[in-house]
């Protein structure tokens, strides 16, 4: 068994948020280069590489690198997945298939709780558990060396008769004419130079990746990593001492709520998805603080802190989880698509390395409750920018909405 101390425990963890940084950073220049498809295939090898070396570590520098690999495979991945998701799905669904995406997520992160339960009678279960991780990343590349490319993509490469043979493959053949006439009304074929990073900071693309950037920050700054932290101790006070239970409860909320939005995303919308949920979230916050402070309350404060807890789970799950990945390819022009969906992961992903850092300390330094509170006031600033900043984008084609948001450039 490989025994690490505590602060060694932190490395290994941080260096799997940094090398997603950097895997979500570089995603978009590799799917502009490569094609959304070949980047998966690409991406396959540091997250089997990682799970491997995880797995079979010996020592910490193995180890260390095993989980550097991986992050670098998440990031890449965290990045791609939406963007050819929101490319390749029919208009009325692509809001459904978009926050599958999420539901995955959620579901995979239940089902790998489940997984490590044997951890208890059996310590080196976390070997076995870091080599299943190979299995799924072969079958990515295997399954992504099938797929249809993104038409988007090839016809911004001049590739039309391969883009018209995408489309036949996703939509069938009577939708060609169609399609392509919508490829070729936005403008954003061939004639214009691929875009390089600091094209997503001129004027004409700044305001939207701005959204893309602040949309993702607002996501983390609103405490959903402290709430996932602090469930365990929250639960245990209110009687329910396993761990393995209370995070199970949170995971199945998580799930639950994405699930309902995925049945919402194209019949509500996502703007209203995310303010609902924004407003839910700062809610529960409040209601969380209020139970840790408010006198009047001590005699409940521990099932209020759980009901506080689930409550903002399932509003994240609503809007605020999966809204951000799934609008973002939307609102961006094509030209910009992939890097601006990977600047705006890696804001993400920046975020949750320094939340994690920084969160214990400022805890210690100001207490939960305010610490909460000040979630909740993210969370109305959130409300505010949304209403304000973001656009509806159900029911439309991306085509479309690139022409409107042009205009409005």
């Amino acid at each position: 068994m490989l025994s690490l101390p505590r602060h060694t425990i932190g490395w290994v963890v941080s260096t799997s948020l940094a090398g997603a940084t950097l895997g979500s950073f570089t995603g978009g220049s590799l799917a502009d280069k490569f094609g959304r498809t070949r980047t998966f295939i690409l991406d396959a090898a540091p997250l089997a590489v990682g799970a491997f070396l995880s797995a079979t570590a010996q020592d910490i520098r193995t180890m260390i690198i095993g989980r550097l690999l991986a992050g670098i495979g998440i990031g890449i991945s965290s990045a791609l997945v939406p963007l050819y998701i929101s490319e390749i799905s029919p208009t009325e669904i692509r809001g459904t298939l978009g926050s599958v995406n999420q539901l995955f997520i959620c579901i995979g992160i239940l089902a790998a709780l489940l997984a490590g339960l044997p951890l208890a009678g059996n310590p080196a279960w976390w070997r076995t558990m870091f080599g299943i991780a190979v299995v799924p990343s072969i079958l990515l590349a295997v399954g992504m060396a099938f797929s249809p490319e993104s038409p988007r993509w090839l016809f911004q490469q001049g590739k039309v008769i391969q883009a018209e043979s995408a489309v036949k493959r996703l939509y069938g053949k009577e939708m060609v004419t169609e399609i392509m006439y919508d490829l070729r009304a936005s403008g954003q074929s061939s004639s214009e130079t691929e875009a390089g990073w600091f094209d997503l900071f001129s004027k004409r693309y700044w305001k939207v990746v701005s959204v893309g950037a602040a949309l993702f920050l607002f996501q983390q700054l609103a405490g959903i990593n402290a709430v996932v932290y602090y469930s365990t101790s929250v639960f245990r006070n209110a009687g329910i001492t396993s761990d393995v239970a209370a995070s199970a409860l949170v995971g199945a909320a998580n799930v639950f709520g994405t699930m309902v939005a995925s049945s919402l995303m194209d019949k509500q919308g996502r703007k209203s998805l995310l303010m609902t949920s924004f407003s839910g979230m700062g809610a529960s916050m409040l209601l969380l603080a209020l139970s840790f402070t408010w006198k009047a309350l001590a005699p409940y404060s521990g099932i209020l802190a759980v009901v506080g807890t689930v409550l903002y789970v399932l509003s994240f799950a609503l809007g605020a989880g999966p809204v951000p990945a799934l609008l973002l390819p939307e609102i961006f022009a094509s030209r910009i698509r992939a890097k601006a969906v990977a600047l705006s992961l890696g804001m993400h992903w920046v975020s949750n390395f320094f939340i994690g850092l920084y969160f214990l300390s400022v805890v210690n330094k100001f207490g939960i409750s305010n610490v909460y509170l000040g979630f909740a006031s993210v969370c109305v600033l959130a409300v505010l920018y949304i209403a304000g900043n973001v656009v509806e984008t159900k029911g439309r084609s991306l085509e479309e909405i690139e022409r409107e948001l042009s205009v409005a450039e």
